[in-house]
């Protein structure tokens, strides 16, 4: 039997028999299906994975006419930086390497933020990010987004100034690293509404709030209350961009508008995400490394078309370093980043990417 070249989600070539990736395209679907209680992918669509994985193609694409709108967190960095997502280290500065996505790569939407890319640090330097953000929008003409995401971490000792509940819960006082995250959300929120008013007044077109949730349900109610306030009070557009498929519960009796946070799905994350007021939603399903990327494309796009089909407002599926069934190594590999990107519009029925 004929084997097919594909590969794992460390990015490792593998050959599989044709079998063997219908298994991987049904065992992953069922999976997502089996934690999120939603439906797994009917057959026709396993098929059409089937038929992606199967193809020779280098790369591959959506049919005429379905393609997708492009927001992106951080892609300025790829350009001017060697250290994050593979960058070329280019003699340019950001205003520099926007433009050129803009008039080179011809993308859809872009983005200013600070190359640490947090809300803390980013307040510190908020002058400097306007100017940057009121230049580019003098030059430029597609819509142009500010972004951060809230990384709850920097807010606790040593870097910040609460109590670090990673030292609390090992100790049994779960009490006291519950009232660190409380007292450290606050501040995180307050942060966030600053910065998003600081960045509207610079006329940026959009705020981007990514990476939501990377440290939990804590993480996740700072940046929903955030956006509340910020589109009820300015009526300003706002991306959320999760960090994993699900929230973490580090506190775990978080709750918004009555919904316990922790262990919430992405299509439940998505309905907190349209209360808060949010325009864009940015569903994510992390890559295991030990699966291969068919199982992984299989799984991701089975959340995302569960979130796709219960959304009022447009997804953005996360297809990107170790998310989204794209393999996690330092070079995405562009057969499988164009294969998982088919499949979320595809399949997924994802409004963009």
């Amino acid at each position: 039997m004929s084997t097919i070249l594909t590969r794992m989600g460390d990015a490792a070539t593998v050959e599989m028999t044709p079998d063997q990736l219908r298994r991987d395209l049904v065992e992953g679907s069922e999976a997502a299906a089996a934690k999120g209680r939603i439906p797994a992918l009917e057959e026709r669509e396993v098929d059409y994975l089937l038929d992606m994985f199967a193809s020779p193609s280098r790369v591959w694409g959506v049919e005429r006419g379905h393609e997708a709108v492009l927001t992106k967190d951080g892609s300025a960095n790829t350009i001017y930086s060697s250290r994050l997502s593979s960058g070329v280290a280019a003699p340019l500065g950001r205003e520099a390497a926007v433009r050129l996505f803009e008039t080179a790569f011809a993308f859809d939407t872009m983005e200013v933020g600070h190359t640490d890319y947090s809300v803390k640090p980013a307040k510190f330097l908020a002058t400097l990010e306007r100017e940057h953000v009121e230049l580019l929008q003098q030059v430029t003409i597609l819509p142009l987004f500010y972004g951060f995401m809230p990384n709850l971490g920097l807010y606790y000792r040593p870097e910040g100034p609460f109590p670090n509940p990673s030292d609390l819960l090992p100790q049994g006082k779960i009490a006291e690293a519950r009232e660190a995250q409380e007292q450290a959300l606050e501040a995180c929120r307050a942060d966030i509404v600053w910065l998003s008013r600081q960045m509207i007044e610079a006329t940026t077109d959009g705020l981007n709030y990514d990476t939501v949730a990377s440290t939990g349900d804590a993480d996740f109610l700072a940046a929903l209350q955030a956006c509340e306030t910020v589109t009820s009070t300015t009526g300003h557009p706002v991306e959320i961009g999760m960090a994993s498929e699900m929230v973490l519960g580090f506190h775990g009796e978080l709750e918004y508008d009555g919904v316990r946070l922790a262990g919430l799905w992405p299509h439940q994350q998505l309905k907190l995400a349209e209360k808060a007021g949010a325009a864009i939603f940015g569903p994510v399903v992390n890559t295991n490394t030990r699966k291969s990327c068919a199982w992984n494309v299989a799984r991701a796009v089975t959340f995302v078309k569960a979130v796709t089909a219960a959304a009022a407002i447009p997804i953005h599926a996360n297809v990107g370093l170790g998310v989204g069934g794209v393999p996690m190594c330092e070079v995405a590999p562009a057969d499988m980043v164009t294969r998982a990107s088919a499949a979320m519009i595809e399949i997924g029925r994802a409004d963009g990417l």
